[in-house]
């Protein structure tokens, strides 16, 4: 199990690598391949296309962030719990930075990359909301997961240009959205996110009268 835990990583680091190399169009599979040492007939077996390798950082990265020691968040509000599972992604990432933000130049022209991208991202912010105790499944989880990806992918893009050790612009910009959503678009309320609270299928309340209801995420 630790060999095909390593075998993954290896693979997926690879990968990211020659993108920050070469990339992300000049990054082929056989190239891949000869980096970990494998054939292609051993990387098929694992992984059939490169989009699929990339998409897999989000699992692994998932995994990291699941699997890292519990802080003490729970009586904190969502926004806190929140902003620390996303830091954890981050700090998950950064390895692989110099990759992710060569994908971001050279990678946008490859519509498969963008719908595993998509896919991983969703599931990705599905579970950062199980984690910070907040429902994720049904017709309100799904835009509750979206909502979340969009600020998600907001702080990213400072990420991929925070070059400070402690990434203090990407702390910034996260607090500064998660603020933003729970005072412009009525999210939460002093101990969780209002919308979070929920439950599925009940009926809906009109926002308070100095609120603005919350937009639609798209």
């Amino acid at each position: 199990m630790a060999a095909d835990s390593d075998a993954r990583r290896q693979i997926i680091t690879a990968t990211l690598d020659l993108t920050a190399e070469r990339g992300w169009m000049e990054t082929r599979l056989a190239d891949i391949a000869a980096a970990c040492g494998l054939s292609l007939a051993e990387l098929y077996r694992r992984y059939t296309s490169r989009q699929a390798i990339v998409a897999d950082l989000g699992s692994l990265v998932d995994e990291d962030v699941l699997d890292a020691p519990a802080s003490d968040t729970a009586d904190e509000p969502v926004p806190d719990r929140l902003f620390d599972l996303l830091m954890r992604r981050f700090d998950a990432l950064q390895p692989f930075k110099p990759g992710l933000a060569a994908l971001a130049r050279t990678g946008r022209g490859d519509p498969l990359l963008l719908c595993a991208g998509g896919a991983s991202l969703m599931r990705s912010m599905r579970w950062t909301l199980e984690a910070a105790g907040i429902g994720g499944e049904g017709i309100g989880g799904r835009m509750r997961t979206r909502g979340l990806a969009m600020i998600y992918l907001d702080v990213l893009r400072v990420w991929l240009d925070d070059d400070s050790e402690d990434l203090g612009r990407t702390m910034a910009a996260l607090d500064r959205d998660l603020k933003r959503a729970d005072r412009l678009m009525g999210i939460c309320n002093r101990r969780d996110f209002a919308g979070f609270r929920r439950r599925e299928g009940a009926p809906d309340t009109p926002p308070p009268p100095d609120t603005e209801p919350a937009a639609h995420p798209t």
